[in-house]
């Protein structure tokens, strides 16, 4: 907290109503030593008493109880009134002495756990809307409104800095604090009037089926840091985190070493590390401006895949953002030593492997914990000028053995193998997108062409590793055959695409006159 030298309000009188009880006891003997008044309701005040701190209940101050199961107890003049009246103003303070309102300085207060409750499988509507909180924020909406005179404090984490102030002063709290804490309440109240109205937008009445989408659409988020720019130097930007990013993520990730990230690290480390966490197998992927440069699995050696990764394309890989699936050890990281990356991404770093990448100054080194989901994650947002396009996120799992084989020839085992790895790949390549792969290796990409013939083309000239005997992944299907013969001029043998083109058949004929397999994967990978 930050003392500032306007108005100091003293702590007389104290309104405690929590549902998250972490460090309140302490927080309330702490407001004791002052000689502060605890008023309090429930739960909470059954708690203090048992700790043996003298608490005063709410229905007791304001002579009605609490009735309707609990859903009328706070909403009263007595207690909106002690909230709202501005100290300064002589009308204010006659009428509360007129009506027998004592001033409330503080309220300490966090809501029911509405977002929790959702979340659980099986919550009905009317377990939800018993967990809306009515009289919570209702009381902090109107403390933080009043910030010049009471202080509303919501979060656990600031119970120290609060107390620590009010030794400092006296046992006063500074307006600079309040207004701090008041902004800190309205971002609460709207995070929580949010999840509400995206819970209930997506219901229809009567029992009718969820819909996918809510009518309105109300989101959150939390500065994480400022950027020294953007895409551009010219550009100014931040990065905000969701208040529970998905512990998996690139916004829970814990940066070890090297200076900030900017705002292309991060776009880039989001893709490398969704892309490498679709492999089941020890990982690697070197992810360039949005697109990879290299990726490569391996059996059960780490340093393997990566080095297999980095033969794709060492070229590219220079500067760029590697991300492995597996913990790095010591040979891994003396294969990644050898080459200038900005950010390198893993699951964890063991000592030997972090104190040999931390010898280099400029990389940056981020740990990501928690287990990465392979399921739906949610949605997936693109802003445009006066709108916003949401989608879910192309999780789709695909077995591979499920696709339809559409040519005279089967795949092989080898060629199933690779065709399943090249599906992993193309789904992380911009559109259109072909990748050249083998078993276990990305061996070329073309990426982002406005004409599939032309990826096929750019992935034949950028490929190092020989094509021959490597299968192709089409992230949509073919409009003519001319990609078809291309690919088998680059002596590539299967095909895996999505197929639903008008002239199918003209790609099928041009694989069965080339000798290859294809199969049809059924569903679409563009990514834009």
């Amino acid at each position: 907290m930050r003392r500032g030298i306007m108005n100091l309000n003293e702590i007389k009188r104290v309104l405690i109503s929590v549902t998250d009880k972490t460090g309140i006891v302490e927080f309330a003997q702490g407001l004791s030593q002052f000689g502060v008044e605890i008023l309090s309701t429930g739960g909470t005040a059954a708690q203090l008493r048992m700790n043996g701190l003298s608490v005063r209940d709410v229905s007791d101050y304001t002579g009605f109880p609490e009735m309707m199961d609990g859903r009328l107890k706070t909403l009263h003049p007595k207690i909106h009134g002690g909230l709202l009246a501005l100290r300064d103003q002589d009308s204010h303070r006659e009428a509360a002495r007129n009506h027998g309102i004592d001033m409330i300085d503080m309220v300490v207060i966090n809501l029911y756990r509405f977002e929790d409750t959702v979340a659980r499988e099986g919550c009905s509507l009317d377990e939800a809307i018993e967990n809306i909180d009515i009289g919570g924020p209702t009381m902090l909406r109107a403390a933080a409104k009043n910030y010049r005179f009471v202080s509303v404090v919501t979060d656990p984490a600031d119970y120290t800095s609060i107390l620590e102030e009010m030794k400092q002063e006296g046992g006063k709290i500074s307006e600079t604090t309040n207004f701090e804490l008041s902004v800190k309440t309205f971002q609460l109240t709207a995070r929580y009037d949010a999840a509400i109205s995206n819970y209930l937008g997506k219901l229809t009445p009567y029992g009718g089926d969820s819909k996918t989408f809510s009518d309105t659409l109300t989101m959150q988020f939390k500065k994480a840091q400022d950027l020294r720019y953007g895409e551009n130097p010219h550009q100014q930007a931040v990065f905000y985190r969701e208040h529970n990013p998905f512990p998996a993520s690139i916004a829970n990730a814990r940066q070890l070493h090297g200076k900030e990230l900017s705002y292309n690290n991060i776009m880039d480390s989001d893709a490398a590390w969704n892309m490498v966490s679709d492999f089941i197998l020890p990982a690697a992927v070197i992810m360039k401006h949005a697109n990879p440069c290299g990726a490569a699995t391996a059996s059960q050696d780490l340093s393997e895949a990566y080095r297999k990764a980095m033969e794709t394309d060492p070229i590219s890989a220079f500067g760029g953002i590697v991300a492995l699936n597996r913990p790095i050890d010591k040979k891994t990281a003396e294969e990644i030593a050898k080459t200038f990356l900005e950010v390198i991404i893993a699951p964890g770093f063991e000592e030997e492997a972090l104190n040999l990448l931390q010898a280099k100054k400029n990389v940056r080194l981020l740990q990501i914990s928690g287990e990465y989901q392979r399921e739906c994650l949610g949605l997936d947002f693109r802003r445009v000028v006066g709108g916003l396009l949401v989608q879910e996120r192309d999780m789709d799992s695909f077995d591979i053995r499920t696709a339809k084989i559409v040519t005279r020839r089967v795949p092989t085992e080898e060629e199933y193998q690779a065709l399943d790895f090249a599906w992993r790949v193309v789904k992380h390549v911009k559109s259109n997108a072909i990748v050249f792969t083998a078993r276990d290796q990305l061996v070329g990409v073309g990426a982002g062409q406005m004409s599939r013939v032309d990826s096929v083309k750019i992935a034949k000239m950028k490929a190092i590793l020989p094509t021959k005997g490597c299968v192709l992944g089409s992230d949509a299907f073919f409009p003519f055959r001319d990609g078809v013969d291309m690919a088998a001029e680059a002596g590539i043998t299967a095909i895996i695409q999505p197929g639903g083109s008008v002239r199918d058949e003209e790609a099928i004929e041009a694989a069965n006159e080339h000798g290859m397999a294809m199969i049809f994967a059924g569903i679409r990978h563009f990514k834009h």
